[in-house]
C-alpha cells in the first residue's frame, strides 16, 4: 500500500467537545486536524463531543485540510459506537489509539464498512505502548486501507519507565522500528506531541530531529506551534527550486538518451527525480492549506 502524497506536516489536535476550537480550525495552518472523542473529552461529554464533530464536519469550511476523528478504543464502553457514528461524518480518516494488535484494527474496520463508511476514509493507529512497538509490524500489515501511523511519545514514556531527554535517545529503537515499518508498508508517520509550550526553542530543535530521523511531521496541541512544524517539515522555497532543476537537468539528459546527469556536481538519476516530484507535489498541496487559512 501506498499513501496518497500530501502534507502531513503539522497534525493538531482539538477536543470535540469545544466547538469554538472546531470552528478556529477552518482558519488554521494546520495539515491535519485531529478532532478527539479520546483523552480530552470526558465521559459524560462524549455524545456532545460526536454530535460537534458532526455538525461540524457537515458544514465544512476546512479545504485541503486532512481531518482524522480520534475514536476511543474498542474496549472502551465508547469505542464501538464512535466509530458507528463517526464513519459517515465526512472525516478523511479515523485514528484508533493505544493499537496493540492487528485484530483491533480489522474488527474497527469491520464496524466502519458496517456503518457505511465510503471507500476513500482510512483508518490510522497509534502506537503508544512496548507491545504495540513490537508487533508494528504485524499492526501495519493488517490492512491495506489503513492510512498512518502516530506515535503516542507521552504514554510511551510512561510505560517504558524511561527520562525525557532532549535527545530523545531513551525512544531511539522504539520511534527508529515505527519509522522502518511506516515506510516498508507504505504508511505515513506522525511524530508525539511536544508538551512544554514555554521551550520554543526545544521544540524547533526536536521537530529539526524528526525530520532527520523519518517522521512526515509532528503531532500538535496548541496552534501557536503550527508555523515552526510546517517551516521545518515543509519543502523551503530553496528545495522548491532545487527540485524545479533536478527535473529539468535529469530531461536534458534522457533527451540526449543518458540515464544519468550531473548538477551542480552531484550525480541525478531517476530516484533523484522522484523526490524532487513528490517535494513539488507537497509544496503544492502546502500552498492550497496556506491559502485558505487566515
Amino acid at each position: 500500500m501506498t499513501t496518497a502524497i500530501r502534507p502531513r506536516r503539522s497534525a493538531l489536535y482539538m477536543p470535540g467537545s469545544n466547538p469554538r476550537a472546531l470552528e478556529k480550525g477552518r482558519s488554521l495552518a494546520a495539515d491535519i486536524l485531529i478532532m478527539d472523542l479520546e483523552d480530552s473529552v470526558t465521559p459524560d461529554k462524549k455524545q456532545a463531543a460526536r454530535d460537534n464533530i458532526k455538525a461540524a464536519l457537515g458544514e465544512g469550511g476546512y479545504g485541503a485540510r486532512e481531518i482524522m476523528v480520534r475514536v476511543n478504543h474498542l474496549d472502551t464502553d465508547h469505542g464501538a459506537e464512535d466509530i458507528r457514528q463517526m464513519a459517515a461524518c465526512g472525516a478523511d480518516a479515523l485514528l484508533m489509539p493505544k493499537t496493540e494488535d492487528a485484530a483491533t484494527l480489522r474488527s474497527a474496520l469491520d464496524l466502519m464498512m458496517e456503518a457505511g463508511a465510503p471507500d476513500h476514509m482510512k483508518l490510522w493507529f497509534m502506537i503508544e505502548t512496548p507491545k504495540g512497538i513490537l508487533r508494528a509490524e504485524e499492526i501495519a500489515g493488517a490492512s491495506d486501507r489503513l492510512g498512518g501511523i502516530v506515535l503516542g511519545t507521552a504514554d510511551l514514556t510512561k510505560e517504558l519507565h524511561c527520562l525525557k531527554t532532549a535527545d530523545r535517545l531513551p525512544y531511539l529503537y522504539s520511534l527508529g522500528h515505527c519509522i522502518v515499518v511506516a515506510r516498508a508498508y507504505g504508511l505515513a508517520i506522525i511524530d508525539g506531541p511536544f508538551e512544554d509550550l514555554n521551550d520554543d526553542a526545544g521544540f524547533a530543535a526536536i521537530c529539526q530531529q524528526s525530520l532527520e530521523w523519518g517522521f512526515d511531521g509532528k503531532s500538535l496541541i496548541h496552534p501557536k506551534t503550527i508555523a515552526t512544524a510546517n517551516e521545518t517539515f515543509g519543502p523551503s522555497p530553496a528545495d522548491i527550486e532545487r527540485a524545479k532543476r533536478v527535473i529539468s537537468a535529469f530531461a536534458e539528459a534522457e533527451a540526449k538518451s543518458q540515464g544519468v546527469t550531473l548538477l551542480d556536481g552531484q550525480l541525478v538519476e531517476r530516484l533523484h527525480v522522484e523526490d524532487a516530484r513528490r517535494v513539488l507535489a507537497l509544496a503544492e498541496k502546502a500552498a492550497e492549506i496556506a491559502a485558505q487559512s487566515e
